[in-house]
């Protein structure tokens, strides 16, 4: 398991909601890294459920705008990030970066950038 895998399992846990890892391994002998990380439907690490609301949760390190890019316009990965939303499920991508913890200081802190998708995130 990532670490921002890691930290997104523990800042959904601390807000209360329960989740499962649903991302795999695959392997693959002849693939360069022994497999592959496969995601559910290509965008979905985690699935979360809060109160009355099912979310699929996409975890990365910095790399917060190849994510997006990938989920909102993807051919393979796009339509179905939109239909889970058009079935009523929720779609959050969740990138984990170090910010400073108090401005002029020099600790740093782990911190969420958090964005939740909706229809009108997709073209066409």
């Amino acid at each position: 398991m990532s670490k921002p895998t890691q930290r997104t399992i523990k800042f959904l846990k601390d807000q209360g909601m329960d989740c499962c890892i649903v991302e795999r391994w695959v392997s693959m002998p002849a693939h360069p890294a022994g497999g592959f990380r496969k995601d559910m439907f290509g965008f979905g690490d985690l699935i979360a459920l809060d109160g009355d609301s099912i979310i699929a949760v996409q975890s990365c390190g910095q790399a917060f705008s190849a994510h997006h890019l990938k989920i909102t316009e993807d051919e393979e990965v796009a339509p179905y990030a939109l239909h889970w939303i058009q079935c009523g499920g929720r779609l959050v991508l969740i990138g984990w970066r170090k910010i400073l913890k108090k401005r002029g200081g020099k600790a740093k802190i782990w911190s969420p950038r958090i964005k939740e998708y909706s229809e009108g995130d997709f073209n066409g």
